[in-house]
């Protein structure tokens, strides 16, 4: 009963933000005996944090060679191409930047690069449809006349073919009736016979 009382005290540790004691106890402790175990550097140390707390606070934000300050744009190429090469091991990732973390790197990457990344797929797919529908337009009001003129003269032609039908009857009706110098009346026929008969 003793022993789970104590190990339930050894269990316990503190959460939340580490305080100025705290830290000025980690630095020196890793100033006098190095990094070692970190579970069993929180112990040592007397520290009531966990050996991961107390690894993160240490390689994060207390170790002297941490680089301080905003992410270069040289930094930001370096970390695009690592990350289209090994994807989101930003451990490995962070070894070939100097004085940045992990933690850093991988909260940089999806606050900006990652934002900014699908914000251009969006703008594209945007510009894409816009594209697209710009050029649908385009064909439809194209065609559109097209296809008005083609009515138009379509009409045209009918009714140029109906004219002329209507022509050629006409024509073909005048032809029918011959002129009047051509017609023979009852009493010119008569006038001719009677004059053969008088030189017969």
């Amino acid at each position: 009963m003793d022993k789970r009382t104590c190990d339930s005290q050894d269990v316990e540790v503190r959460k939340g933000p580490w305080t100025m004691e705290e830290d000025l106890i980690l630095i020196n402790y890793i100033a006098n005996h190095g990094e070692g175990v970190w579970n069993s550097l929180a112990r040592s140390a007397g520290l009531k944090r966990t050996g991961k707390s107390c690894r993160l606070r240490w390689l994060n934000y207390l170790r002297p060679d941490v680089r301080r300050g905003n992410i270069t744009p040289e930094e930001q190429l370096l970390i695009m191409e690592l990350h289209a090469k090994w994807g989101n091991r930003w451990s490995k990732i962070a070894k070939h930047l100097p004085g940045r973390t992990d933690n850093e790197i991988k909260n940089f990457w999806r606050t900006r690069i990652q934002k900014h990344i699908k914000q251009a797929e969006n703008m594209n797919r945007l510009s894409s449809n816009i594209s697209e529908h710009n050029n649908i337009q385009q064909v439809s009001t194209s065609q559109t006349p097209t296809s008005l003129a083609d009515s138009i003269e379509t009409y045209s032609g009918n009714n140029n073919n109906n004219n002329n039908n209507n022509n050629m009857g006409t024509t073909f009706h005048h032809q029918g009736n011959f002129p009047n110098e051509n017609i023979w009346s009852m009493e010119d026929l008569w006038s001719m016979q009677l004059l053969n008969d008088a030189n017969n």
